[in-house]
């Protein structure tokens, strides 16, 4: 008798290896009412990857899928770009933590400019560089359905950020994208730049631990002054010296822009949603008693 009470199937940081995940991938074809699965942390290298697709060519229940921290590398990329072609069910899927290189950029970039399910991804914490960050880009630009996109924690460098330049200027869906601690420096935060000129979708940027320096920050900021039409409300910069120049962009696309959130690292001179957020980052930390607090 199946248990149709059971939606949820966590199972993550358990060893499951290959073996255990083929197991899985056998009942899950057949299971109809199971929505949620979580399997990061398993070591399901290759042999994992290639049972979980054969299993989501079959099965139509599942939404949201974490495979995090799994060892997949390029040769397990092969298998999932199947299923991320085929599989239009799946809406969430997380596979940061991973060992996909530049290779498994292009397969899986390949895949997501065809998938027409998906609406959140999460793929930081890889090793795409160049190469695989331009295919990864390329296929957001062709996505019509992503909304939220993590690719922070890889190399896109500069090469990257131009990819994501013609990327932001083709989509006209995504919503959030973190592109944080990607080693974009001034160069390529000036392609991302001239995207969000012509970008009207997109909600939420972060950009932190990138060496952009304040010439990178201004020419986001420029762009936003340039597109009346954005439709950015929280942007999160790198925590760097703010010059005179940043400071005074800061101050005129807050006045263009009430209703930005602008994040600078800790800065809180640079937040503006409302004077109520800034006062409740500003509350003293309790420590134990709520009569320590310490300020």
């Amino acid at each position: 008798m199946v248990d149709t009470s059971v939606l949820t199937l966590d199972l993550s940081d358990n060893w499951l290896q290959g073996e255990g995940a083929a197991a899985i991938a056998e009942m899950l074809k057949e299971n109809c009412c199971v929505s949620a699965v979580d399997l990061s942390d398993n070591k399901l290298g290759v042999e994992g990857a290639k049972a979980f697709s054969a299993m989501l060519l079959e099965n139509t229940t599942i939404v949201s899928l974490q495979l995090s921290g799994n060892e997949f590398d390029d040769h397990a990329a092969k298998y999932l770009a199947d299923a991320i072609t085929a599989n239009s069910k799946v809406e969430i899927l997380d596979l940061s933590y991973n060992m996909f290189d530049d290779k498994a950029g292009e397969i899986l970039g390949m895949a997501i400019a065809e998938n027409i399910g998906l609406k959140e991804l999460k793929i930081s914490w890889n090793h795409f560089h160049s190469q695989g960050a331009a295919a990864l880009a390329k296929g957001l630009g062709a996505n019509t359905f992503l909304k939220v996109l993590d690719v922070s924690y890889n190399g896109f460098g500069n090469s990257g950020a131009a990819a994501l330049r013609e990327a932001l200027k083709a989509n006209n869906v995504l919503e959030e994208l973190n592109i944080g601690n990607n080693r974009i420096s001034v160069e390529g935060a000036l392609h991302i730049a001239a995207g969000l000129k012509e970008n009207k979708t997109l909600k939420r940027l972060n950009m932190t631990r990138n060496p952009m320096q304040s010439e990178g920050c201004c020419g986001v900021l420029k762009a936003l002054q340039a597109n009346s039409g954005t439709g950015i409300e929280i942007l999160d910069l790198p925590d760097i010296p703010v010059n005179k120049e940043l400071a005074e962009l800061c101050d005129a696309v807050k006045i263009l822009f009430p209703n930005l959130l602008l994040r600078h690292g800790g800065n809180t001179k640079l937040q503006r949603k409302s004077q109520l957020k800034v006062e409740l980052r500003t509350q003293p930390k309790v420590v134990g008693n709520s009569q320590n607090a310490v300020s």
